[in-house]
């Protein structure tokens, strides 16, 4: 069964964002709203998401520096602008500070939904095959192989199911080793540490695992397929 694509709006002002929200559901859209920058910021790191809409004003933010610092912090999903700004210098700004597209208000909803349907058919074209963690421990790509052991492999799955999330070492030591009896968290950074060796370069499997500091690890990139876990279309 195919699920629904998830997309985020980010706007502070609730008419629009609740207008938004419903009309894009109608189109079969899974929509999640935020009206802040800062919890954006994360979310938008999140590669479960098919798209993000923001606006150029969030409050007393700029959506153009939040646009900037997702793709910095590594976003890759499309971003459409809206704005009330429509000088050639705005768009500009918005498309340079990494923007897919720029749509001004008032807009009709169906040129919106048609330039978001462009922008996801792009990404789909150019977005790479994620790798496969299969049954029998493997991390594989099609130019690129390696084995895991069972925790090593444990430890891969709980973070791709949680892409773009951190979890701590305690939430990663209580899943996976405090049933043990494994006295210390420094387990974590060990293994870690092992399939970071193993899964070098990073670049190869299309992920890296990231530390963020006084927050955790995540996965950051397209996450691995689970072995139970199908291709959606």
């Amino acid at each position: 069964m195919t699920s629904a694509p998830r997309l985020l709006i980010v706007d502070d002002d609730p008419e629009i964002t609740s207008a938004l929200a419903r009309g894009l559901a109608l189109h079969g859209y899974a929509v999640e709203t935020l009206n802040r920058a800062e919890s954006a910021l994360i979310e938008l790191r999140d590669p479960g998401y098919s798209a993000a809409i923001i606006d150029v004003m969030i409050g007393p933010d700029s959506g153009i520096d939040l646009v900037r610092a997702a793709r910095a912090a590594g976003a890759r999903m499309p971003i459409l602008m809206l704005s009330a700004l429509s000088e050639v210098e705005d768009r500009a700004a918005g498309l340079e500070a990494g923007a897919d597209d720029y749509i001004v208000k008032p807009f009709s909803f169906d040129e919106l939904t048609a330039r978001l349907k462009v922008q996801e058919s792009r990404a789909a074209a150019t977005r790479p095959a994620p790798a496969r963690l299969s049954a029998d421990r493997t991390l594989s790509t099609d130019t690129r192989s390696v084995a895991l052991t069972d925790r090593e492999y444990a430890l891969l799955d709980l973070l791709a199911r949680h892409p773009g999330t951190p979890l701590s070492r305690g939430e990663i030591f209580d899943a996976l080793w405090a049933s043990d009896g494994s006295g210390s968290e420094n387990v974590v950074d060990v293994y870690v540490g092992y399939l970071r060796k193993k899964l070098s370069p990073a670049s190869d499997f299309g992920f890296e695992i990231k530390t963020l500091r006084n927050r955790g690890f995540c996965l950051d990139g397209l996450p691995p397929r689970p072995p139970h876990q199908g291709l959606t279309t």
